[in-house]
């Protein structure tokens, strides 16, 4: 143990001396009395084990007028969108995630409940965030998907916000989506799950991502809550994309299909009655789910890439919405 303790101190040291004094390496060589190639692998190791993070803070750039045009037409309170310019989708998600938290970190001093839902983009949203100490308590307002990647979890997710904002943060003991109708009614009787929804509707923000009914961005898909012959089923209901696993369609209105009632976790009706939901979700195959969501009024705030936006203006003219859209859909 001893001996795991020194090294892990010279790797600190001999990281310090580099990142934070910004001696050369062979400066620190002679200091230690080393090989400049041995100080060159403990700086290396340093990375691996994690005692050097190195985090890149691009200078994101977006784009005021597709900002504006949103706004004012889906009556946003706040868009900012992000200037692609060729980016993969990773790193468009990345973007997404630093826009999010900066907006994020604006508006927090004066909320005493956050509730927060899963995804990718919800992961880059919890990374890019800056340490603080704010007491905020953090809900988990939607069941785990207990599979695939737990960094992207609501539990994980809830856990690390927390962790971030120096608050408390409340678990939903539930998985997303049940076995049947019967089982999502009992899980909703139970008590800390009740309590734990309750919570999250009386939430400050709300933090969600915005899912899609392609094969290709599905999270429902990746997590293994439905099939590619499911999603072609959705899509035959009319469905175009989901926020907290509820599915609607592109004019903003609520399936009322079985996958709906199966969900264990906050309905789209008390989402929209907290005062502020930030919606983040970019990519161009997410355009008709993000379309879908303004025309539901499911979100006050969005953060979107350049693509996704035009695209969503586009569809927007290609597909009017209608004159009063009706809160469920029968199919």
């Amino acid at each position: 143990m001893a001996t795991t303790d020194s090294r892990l101190r010279l790797l600190a040291e001999v990281a310090s001396l580099y990142y934070e004094n910004e001696l050369t390496q062979e400066e620190i060589a002679r200091k230690l009395g080393i090989s400049r190639s041995n100080v060159s692998r403990l700086l290396a190791e340093a990375k691996q084990k994690g005692i050097v993070e190195i985090r890149i803070n691009y200078p994101w750039e977006t784009s005021p007028s597709l900002q504006m045009e949103l706004m004012n037409r889906f009556n946003l309170r706040v868009a900012r969108v992000l200037k692609a310019d060729g980016m993969g989708y990773k790193r468009i998600l990345r973007g997404l995630g630093a826009l999010a938290a900066r907006y994020l970190e604006g508006i927090l001093n004066n909320a005493r409940i956050l509730a927060i839902g899963w995804g990718t983009a919800l992961y880059e949203v919890v990374n890019a965030l800056r340490p603080r100490q704010l007491g905020i308590e953090i809900v988990q307002m939607i069941g785990a998907i207990g599979s695939g990647d737990p960094l992207i979890d609501g539990p994980e997710l809830a856990r690390e916000l927390a962790k971030t904002l120096g608050g408390r943060y409340r678990y939903l003991h539930a998985p997303l989506i049940v076995r049947d109708e019967e089982v999502q009614r009992a899980f909703l009787r139970e008590q800390r799950i009740s309590e734990t929804l309750e919570l999250a509707k009386r939430a400050d923000i709300a933090l969600v991502g915005i899912g899609s009914v392609d094969p290709s961005v599905s999270s429902l898909l990746r997590a293994g809550y439905i099939d590619e012959e499911g999603l072609e089923a959705l899509r035959q209901c009319g469905a175009v994309g989901d926020i907290c696993a509820r599915q609607f369609d592109i004019h903003g209105r609520v399936l009322d299909i079985e996958l709906n009632r199966r969900v264990v976790g906050i309905d789209l009706e008390s989402l929209k009655r907290i005062d502020c939901v930030i919606g983040v979700a970019g990519g161009i195959l997410k355009a008709p789910a993000i379309l879908g969501a303004l025309r539901g009024e499911f979100v006050d705030v969005l953060i979107t890439d350049e693509e996704a936006a035009e695209e969503v203006l586009r569809l927007a003219e290609e597909c009017p919405a209608l004159e009063k859209a009706v809160e469920k859909v029968e199919v």
